[in-house]
């Protein structure tokens, strides 16, 4: 029992030794790759393909499903095996029910075993006085042809039907002596994977003791990256409402550089409009006033002028400028008070926030280098502690008592292997032998029906008969003395066997295949009185728990481990020993005191935010954009100078021709010539137009700026005021939760493994199939298809073959009379006439021997009737 328990926790540890051709496969991204564990092939195949020989185990099969079709009888067996088998007067009731067919099949066997030797002796006795057929007198018959046909055509096809049972007999004997000489082989099979389960159990310990470097690597390597991991974790939260603030600030130096390019715009924007515009006016003033003058002529007092004279005197006000850029305020003071926050670099100092919040990753390194020593310190520790907790276990003794109770039943079995052969031997020669008793018997009436019915002459009397027929018919009368001779010694082999295999068959391999055999071992309390369930107080000395042959079997059928199979954490709980706070706790409490100060980040400085409060007061917000939008709209002149002209011209045509006339015409051409040489020039001009246009846009732009200014300036500050208390004060709370992110990371690295290594032990480690391969090849395979099959089938086909001597017998009986030199024959007197009266002869239709003297007569006249 010490052994067991010392197996068991030997396979607790070892790793699987059978291997299916594994895959290969890529882990999720962070997920641990543990590979897989070494492992061997078995050389043992757990089947056995009978080849041809099956058809013949499957007849049998059937037949034996004829005799006994009833189902196994597992309360019958529980009793038997409880010793409580007879306490009830039905159990023997249900017995005989169940084995009724071999029963009657036995009593029948039985009976043919006495009734056969009895008969073949009164028949022989009958023979020697001259009845039964030994009188050597034929009597003659008009359908004897017919007869002796047909008692040799009966005759052999019982013969062939004896000869097919021993055929079958002897393949049966030849297969099981096969079987057994190859044994050998498979049972060396299962020993070499015994040997390989527990030869192959170090390098499986060592393998899923080295995986833990794995798992050491990955958080040591994590370890190492912990700036990039902890500290971008960190800097990402915090990031959340420090970039934006930074973001801003940053949008708002950039704003006051745009607004200073706008003030700049401006000015000279406005100074080059005002150039033009000012210039344009001092034109058309003077043509206005010279028209004026023109109008002012004697002959426009005319009753033809003056109506004309009138209406031009009344447009004259239409030669103007629109747009008066002279009377817009100026922006130099705005300008001025921007000058002087630009003197500061807020960009710079808003670039100096970025850069000191991006050092977060390296400040996280920085402190926390002598936490993440003590935690490597720690993870190697945890790997020296599962080396030596494995180191501990006593696996090389437990490997090395095994491997030598091994060794010793791998000799004993090869010892008494060569004893097994030569009993098989004697076994083979004795099946032999009785199948030689029927051939003998075959040969002989195989023999008599060859020399009879080749040597019968149907013109020759019985009395003058040749001597290969005589012969046939004496080879047929010793095929029935040996029949009556062997028969029943054949007989008696082939009910026991009968009565040995078919139950062998029905209450055992048959319930061992649909496991029900394993049901009625799990029966509470049936292998031992006390015991609930006698496997788990076997191993454990616990009947209490669930533990089953049926369960064991199949999971080690599956190739389960024998941790999952044999429910050893009632043994040895893997739980504790892969409990996960064991390995974790000293690292988790580590990372728990790793604590980072982010004070030193200087998101904006004093000066920068005072810089932002400055432009917020520079006075852009006072400027009148809407003076400045209003003349930015307006025409350069109130009129088209061209139209006027024009028109101008229209209307002294009206006027009688004179110096009044052309001195109009005249002033139509000068405001031609003004709006040619002056207005389309400055309004193409691209001095002028980009002037416009930027003006134009920059008052845009100082609008949008200018629009709650102060407000944007106070959100910009607050925004980084609040992103700054985020670092000084409640950064902590930031760092703790990321740093315990961080440790789930590395504790889940533990967690994998220790997972790898349940999955392992529960699926993979100690997995039990030679167990099963073992059991497989004891009952399924050596008892069962070796020997139950065969020699079922050598019973079935020898009593066949015995069955069927008795038609053989009485055929052969028949049949011999026809080929066998008889010593008397009947007489005729004539063909056409009845047999010749005879009173002292009595009426048997032939002559007495004795009475005559006579040893062959012939009566000329009935040789044609013979």
């Amino acid at each position: 029992m010490a052994v067991e328990l010392c197996l068991l926790l030997l396979l607790l540890f070892c790793g699987s030794t059978v291997s299916e051709v594994q895959p290969i496969y890529k882990p999720p991204p962070g997920t641990l790759d543990f590979g897989f564990v070494p492992s061997k092939t078995y050389d043992t195949g757990a089947y056995h393909e009978p080849g041809p020989i099956g058809i013949l185990f499957k007849i049998v099969h059937a037949f034996l499903y004829l005799v006994q079709p009833n189902p196994f009888p597992q309360d019958l067996i529980r009793k038997v095996a409880q010793q409580k088998f007879g306490n009830t007067q039905g159990d023997y009731q249900k017995a005989i029910y169940y084995e009724i067919g071999f029963i009657v099949s036995a009593a029948l066997g039985l009976l043919f075993i006495l009734l056969l030797p009895l008969v073949g002796l009164c028949f022989c006795m009958c023979r020697c006085c001259d009845n039964c057929g030994g009188e050597m007198h034929q009597r003659q018959k008009k359908n004897a042809d017919c007869q002796r046909s047909c008692f040799a055509t009966f005759l052999f096809v019982a013969s062939l039907i004896i000869s097919i049972g021993v055929l079958c007999a002897y393949a049966a004997n030849q297969h099981l002596t096969s079987q057994v000489r190859g044994a050998k082989k498979l049972v060396n099979s299962n020993f070499k994977d015994l040997k390989v389960f527990l030869n192959d159990t170090p390098a499986q310990i060592d393998y899923l003791v080295s995986q833990y470097n794995t798992t050491k690597d990955k958080a040591l390597s994590d370890l190492n990256n912990v700036g990039p991991l902890l500290g971008s974790r960190v800097q990402e939260q915090l990031g959340k409402e420090v970039r934006p603030a930074l973001d801003a600030a940053l949008t708002m130096a950039g704003a006051i550089r745009e607004t200073k390019e706008a003030l700049e715009n401006v000015s000279v924007s406005v100074e080059v409009l005002q150039e033009g515009t000012e210039r344009l006016h001092a034109n058309l003033t003077d043509v206005k006033m010279h028209l004026s003058n023109t109008l002012n002529d004697s002959a426009c007092s005319a009753a033809q002028a003056a109506s004309t004279c009138n209406i031009i005197r009344n447009s004259l006000n239409q030669l103007n400028i629109n747009a008066n850029f002279s009377g817009l305020p100026g922006v130099s003071s705005q300008l001025a008070k921007v000058n002087d926050v630009l003197k500061i670099d807020l960009s710079s100092l808003v670039q100096k926030g970025y850069a000191a919040f991006n050092d977060t990753p390296d400040l996280v390194v920085n402190q926390t280098k002598n936490i993440l020593s003590d935690i490597k310190n720690v993870l190697e520790s945890i790997g020296s502690n599962i080396s030596s907790f494995t180191k501990t276990l006593p696996v090389q003794k437990i490997l090395a008592d095994l491997t030598i109770y091994l060794t010793q039943s791998e000799a004993y079995v090869q010892d008494y292997f060569p004893l097994v052969e030569q009993y098989d031997f004697y076994r083979w020669l004795g099946c032999l032998i009785l199948c030689c008793m029927v051939v003998l018997i075959v040969v002989f009436y195989y023999l008599g029906l060859l020399c009879g019915t080749c040597g019968y002459d149907k013109h020759a009397s019985p009395t003058t008969r040749g001597c290969i027929s005589n012969t046939g018919g004496n080879f047929l009368m010793a095929g029935v003395g040996f029949s009556f001779l062997f028969s029943w010694v054949l007989m008696i082999v082939v009910v026991l066997t009968f009565v040995t295999g078919g139950n062998v068959e029905k209450l055992v391999c048959e319930p061992f295949e649909d496991k029900t055999l394993f049901k009625v071992l799990d029966t509470p309390y049936l292998l031992n009185q006390q015991w609930k369930n006698y496997l788990s107080g076997m191993l454990f000395k616990n009947p209490n728990i669930n533990l089953t042959f049926e369960k064991v079997y199949s999971d080690c059928k599956e190739n389960k481990g024998i941790y999952t199979s044999l429910h050893l954490e009632h043994l040895f709980n893997i739980n504790e020993f892969l409990n996960i706070s064991m390995y974790t706790e000293d690292v988790a409490l580590r990372i728990e005191h790793i604590q980072i100060n982010l004070s030193k980040i200087i998101l904006l400085d004093e000066i920068g935010k005072e810089n932002l409060l400055n432009f917020s007061s520079s006075g852009i917000d006072g400027i009148n954009f809407g003076a400045y939008l209003t003349e930015i709209n307006k025409s350069v002149t109130k009129v088209d100078l061209l139209s006027f002209a024009n028109d101008l011209e229209a209307r002294a045509d009206q006027l009688p021709k004179g110096a009044l006339e052309n001195a109009l015409k005249g002033h139509a051409n000068n405001i031609r010539m003004i709006h040619n040489q002056q207005v389309v020039p400055l309004e193409q001009a691209m001095k002028y137009v980009k002037a416009r246009s930027t003006l134009n846009q920059s008052i845009r732009l100082l609008k949008r700026t200018s629009s709650e200014l102060m407000v944007k300036v106070k959100n910009v500050v607050s925004a980084v005021n609040a992103a700054q208390l985020l670092i000084n004060n409640n950064a902590s709370l930031v760092i703790v939760q990321e740093t315990k992110k961080y440790m789930d990371t590395i504790v889940g690295y533990f967690e994998q493994y220790i997972d790898w290594v349940k999955e392992s032990i529960a699926m993979e480690v100690a997995a039990c199939k030679p167990i099963a391969n073992v059991i497989d090849t004891a009952v399924d395979i050596f008892l069962c298809s070796y020997v139950t099959d065969s020699v079922n089938t050598f019973w079935f086909g020898l009593g066949g073959s015995s069955i069927f001597l008795i038609p053989a017998i009485i055929f052969a009986v028949k049949l011999s009379k026809y080929y066998r030199r008889m010593d008397t024959e009947d007489v005729y007197d004539d063909v056409e006439t009845i047999p010749m009266k005879n009173t002292e002869n009595g009426n048997n239709g032939y002559h007495k021997e004795h009475l005559y003297g006579i040893h062959n007569p012939v009566i000329t006249s009935s040789v044609e009737q013979w």
